[in-house]
């Protein structure tokens, strides 16, 4: 697949959502409460799918735009866990009877800055609390900070997936984003994944780093195959640093300009189609056999706040300061401060801080805004078309989508447009808002 995309600057200049989320967290209000939170989870049904999040590294990279902490506290990561399992008790007494546990996700930060004892006894209050049915259980990791004694634990837990945040093998983009990890540490990490049990292992790789040429980007997407990921997610760096101001440590005179932001991204998928791996939305790569690419190849991709997945349930329940449980009729999250998150579950009370009643209109845009991103097609029905029009005729001027019999497509070479076309459908969205990352 050795195809070139057109580049088009006016169609890349407006700053757009990832859309992890429909509505986007742009969009999230005071307003809900516990009760709200209670009332929605007592409505569940079926197998549903958790989201634990540890918001704690043993190295804060300059570049990141997680909710993240230095985990150098022991007592702050004590009072952290136990309120969290106070969290896990309250939510699980809320769920219906008959809801199962299809999936649970350890994210963050770095789960594995907490200690490997602290997560067994945090995975057992899961086990004890919830409803599960054989679960795909998967983890973000450190590879800076994970140690040996790593593989019992995911063994025992059952782990199959995991994700590295390798950013780059290029020792001086490392140093430019305060991320230093050589080849041998990534090549001893996955070698331990890999005894551990975990089959599908993805590395998140960035472009649009500083001083990061097209060869460095290349040289890292080698690295990648050459380790055997089982899938890649290539990402471009957001440079806002008055949204994030640990990114001011960044020296943004290095950073590559748009044009050149675009061919690194055009280089990546070209490099991972051309070697066979399946492209899975704008920015997701998977090798033919790993489910990711299955479920591509069955249009059964879906997006949520991990980025495009195989999971299908429609409620993901997020545990732990700051995380985001996306429920049919409601988006809620957690209060981002861990002091004031420890304090509402001291007093039985679900930390809900913020979120966004989703209306019947805004499920039928979502599911409009995913068909576009994760199969690269969709029926929005004419009344959606005619609104979102104004927008989006440039695009199909362009000849990067097209409509044909009320269905809206985009083309081989529309991939980098495609967040811009979803957009298109998002009525929350204005012209010069600026808090987004760029296009591609």
């Amino acid at each position: 697949m050795n195809t070139m995309w057109p580049y088009i600057p006016h169609l890349l200049a407006t700053p757009v959502p990832r859309y992890t989320s429909f509505p986007t967290a742009a969009e999230f209000a005071e307003g809900l409460e516990p009760a709200d939170y209670q009332t929605e989870l007592a409505g569940l049904s079926g197998t549903v799918s958790l989201y634990v999040h540890i918001p704690f590294c043993d190295k804060i990279c300059w570049y990141c735009g997680c909710n993240t902490g230095a985990a150098n506290k022991k007592q702050r990561l004590a009072s952290y866990l136990d309120a969290l399992h106070r969290e896990i008790a309250l939510v699980s007494n809320y769920l219906p009877d008959g809801v199962r546990i299809g999936r649970i996700a350890f994210g963050g930060g770095s789960p594995n800055a907490i200690a490997p004892v602290d997560f067994v006894r945090l995975f057992d209050a899961i086990i004890l609390a919830f409803k599960l049915d054989n679960p795909v259980i998967s983890m973000e990791l450190d590879p800076r900070s994970l140690t040996e004694e790593w593989v019992p634990v995911l063994k025992s837990i059952g782990a199959s997936r995991a994700s590295l945040g390798v950013q780059t093998f290029s020792p001086h983009c490392q140093v430019a984003i305060g991320r230093v990890q050589p080849l041998c540490m990534i090549d001893r990490t996955t070698r331990w994944l890999r005894q551990a049990g975990i089959t599908s292992l993805n590395y998140d790789l960035m472009y649009g780093l500083p001083g990061q040429t097209a060869g460095d980007v290349q040289d890292s997407l080698t690295l990648a195959r050459d380790l055997g990921a089982d899938r890649l997610a290539v990402f471009g760096y957001a440079h806002v640093p008055h949204l994030i101001p640990r990114q001011r440590r960044i020296d943004d005179r290095g950073l590559p300009d748009v044009e050149q932001r675009f061919q690194m991204a055009e280089l990546a998928h070209r490099y991972c189609t051309d070697r066979g791996m399946r492209p899975i939305g704008f920015d997701h790569f998977a090798q033919a056999a790993d489910p990711l690419a299955i479920a591509a190849e069955n249009e059964q991709v879906r997006r949520n706040f991990q980025g495009f997945t195989d999971d299908p349930s429609d409620a993901v329940i997020g545990l732990g300061a700051s995380s985001i449980s996306s429920l049919p009729n409601m988006l809620v999250q957690n209060d981002k401060n861990s002091g004031r998150y420890r304090m509402q579950l001291s007093q039985g009370l679900l930390p809900v801080a913020l979120g966004v009643r989703r209306s019947a209109q805004d499920q039928q845009r979502a599911k409009v805004i995913e068909d576009v991103l994760c199969a690269g097609r969709a029926k929005p029905g004419l009344t959606l078309l005619e609104a979102a029009w104004p927008r989006l005729a440039p695009f199909i001027e362009a000849g990067v989508c097209d409509i044909a019999e009320e269905e809206l497509v985009i083309g081989p070479h529309g991939v980098p447009y495609a967040r811009g076309i979803a957009a298109t459908f998002d009525p929350y969205r204005q012209p010069s808002a600026r808090r987004f990352s760029s296009a591609v």
